[in-house]
């Protein structure tokens, strides 16, 4: 493995002629802007923060969560930044090995359209993956017990992340998350005495399992589809050869080729950008609940419809509940919710249970005139009963458990819509940090995965053709997934593609470097767990 490490390694049959110049120092304005942009987005984040607080009327007592809060949002930015130059180099690569733009113009242009990708995200990939947490911890994200999870499973991902970009792996930093995420709910159910397997939403995790496995092989098989039709239906030798000397592709591959990485760095950003959303919200809403647990921003037409489909969903909810079972208080509704949603076993309470926090929603919200006006000992239980409300809700859905009729369906899924719209928002300065720190983090670092993308998959110097099947191919992939709120990994999708490509052409494959990648694929989930569950449980120990 170590053979990775070193960056300046050379294809064996490609001459220093063909070597992109990797090594060509950024001009004094690219330094000044980069400079710039860090400390705009950390002066934007502070002001904003601070007037968010500020606006909420949230009473500062002690100072001590505003200084957890701004080293959880250090840690979770210091994310999103290794997270940039790790897995978009993968982006820059074909353009780069193809001499289609210059390195440090290639990295400043993917970090800007990873920008783009971030700030027009949907969030679905966001809450997708916030959905993979345990419901006790989310419920209780501001305890000690909240932070613990958050720092753990950040700084696991972190450490496994600069791990491999120092070996030169393209390891996925969304599979590493996910590894993360998965420790500490193991992690926190041993701690309480239950089987390992109870403190993960396993559903969720096989459907991103599935994502992040079919991914690569996606990228493999397109890939080399692709390559194939290009070379049956264009014919044009020079497309299917290395180039020569640092020669440009003739004008349309290149520009053909640009607008893959385009495409990657912009999907990139919108997909991958999410996961740092959302653990990002998720701290807030721990930090600074009156700020971010509710959505303070929703139009008053919109909490007086709030209201009414939340009541409706009460009423119909109710005619579903057997007369013999008595009305539940809120505290024994919101107790029966989070069984339900951590071990997913239906039960008779749990219709009651669901009526009940509908109605006891309702009530609150109406109460206090707007989500905004609900006072800050009522912020967090209110938040919690809506996510409660809304994860059971889903949970109904997606097992069929509770057989409504048509009505009682549309009125229950209209009423999680209204939930999410009142839990689940991502403010505008959240979209801005993320997205500065990706952007800036694709412009650093990057020549390691990039070497070993470019040079160390295949046996010869990546053609114009196979650069542009590879890239045109987790283009599309990775803006499916984001379509679908699934997290999938641009390195498992680029760096497979280009393999594909190299097995389509007869080039071959350096078998050394794909059993490497293979067992970084491999370990990257159990390090990721043991990592992230050896420091929840140290951090428990510590908050």
């Amino acid at each position: 493995m170590n053979t990775l490490a070193a960056p300046h390694a050379e294809l064996p049959s490609a001459s220093a002629a063909q070597r992109p110049k990797l090594d060509a120092k950024p001009g004094p304005l690219t330094l000044i802007t980069f400079v710039g942009l860090l400390a705009a987005g950390l002066l934007f984040t502070a002001w904003s923060l601070v007037g968010d607080v500020t606006a909420s009327g949230a009473p500062v007592t002690t100072w001590v969560p505003y200084i957890l809060l701004g080293v959880a949002l250090l840690i979770a930015l210091g994310f999103e930044f290794v997270n940039g130059f790790h897995d978009t180099a993968n982006a820059v690569a074909t353009v780069i090995y193809t001499h289609s733009l210059p390195p440090n113009f290639a990295v400043v242009w993917s970090g800007f359209f990873n920008f783009l990708g971030v700030m027009v995200s949907s969030g679905a990939v966001a809450f997708g993956i916030i959905a993979l947490l345990p419901v006790e911890l989310i419920l209780q994200v501001g305890s000690g017990a909240g932070f613990a999870m958050v720092f753990a499973l950040l700084i696991a991902a972190i450490i496994w992340n600069l791990g491999t970009w120092w070996l030169g792996l393209p390891a996925s930093s969304s599979h590493t998350l996910i590894g993360s995420i998965i420790g500490v709910g193991v992690a926190n159910a041993l701690m309480h005495g239950r089987d390992g397997t109870s403190g993960v939403d396993w559903a969720q995790a096989t459907k991103v399992g599935y994502s992040l496995l079919l991914s690569p092989m996606v990228g493999f098989g397109c890939a080399a589809l692709l390559l194939l039709a290009l070379r049956a239906f264009v014919k044009n030798r020079a497309l299917y050869e290395e180039p020569k000397g640092t020669e440009p592709p003739p004008w349309w591959i290149r520009g053909l080729l640009i607008l893959t990485c385009t495409g990657v760095s912009f999907a990139h950003g919108s997909n991958d950008g999410q996961k740092g959303m959302g653990l990002i919200m998720l701290i807030l809403v721990g930090t600074v609940p009156m700020a971010y647990a509710l959505n303070r921003a929703m139009p008053a037409d919109e909490n007086v419809k709030f209201v009414a489909v939340a009541e409706m969903a009460q009423n119909a909810l109710n005619r579903s509940v057997p007369t013999s079972l008595p009305a539940m208080a809120p505290a024994a509704a919101r107790d029966a919710l989070s069984t339900y949603v951590r071990t997913r076993e239906f039960t008779p309470a749990v219709l009651p249970a669901l009526a009940a926090t509908a109605g006891s929603i309702g009530t609150q919200v109406r109460q206090h005139g707007s989500l905004a006006g609900v006072p800050a000992e009522a912020v967090a239980n209110v938040r919690n009963d809506m996510y409660l409300a809304s994860e059971a809700i889903r949970h109904l859905d997606k097992s069929g458990a509770a057989r409504f009729d048509e009505e009682t369906k549309l009125r229950v899924n209209t009423f999680r819509q209204e939930l999410d719209s009142a839990t689940r928002f991502i403010p505008l300065w959240v979209k801005v940090a993320v997205a500065i720190a990706l952007g800036l983090g694709t412009m650093i670092g990057w020549k390691r995965i990039v070497v070993t993308v470019g040079e160390k998959i295949g046996k010869t110097h990546l053609s114009y053709a196979q650069g542009a099947s590879a890239e045109v191919v987790a283009m599309v992939t990775i803006g499916a997934a984001d379509m679908y709120g699934l997290p999938v990994s641009t390195t498992h999708v680029l760096s497979s593609g280009v393999a594909g490509t190299m097995t389509a052409s007869g080039s071959g494959l350096q078998l050394s470097t794909l059993r490497n990648l293979a067992l970084a694929w491999v370990l990257t989930l159990p390090v990721a767990m043991l990592l992230s569950g050896s420091l929840y449980w140290l951090f428990t120990r510590i908050f």
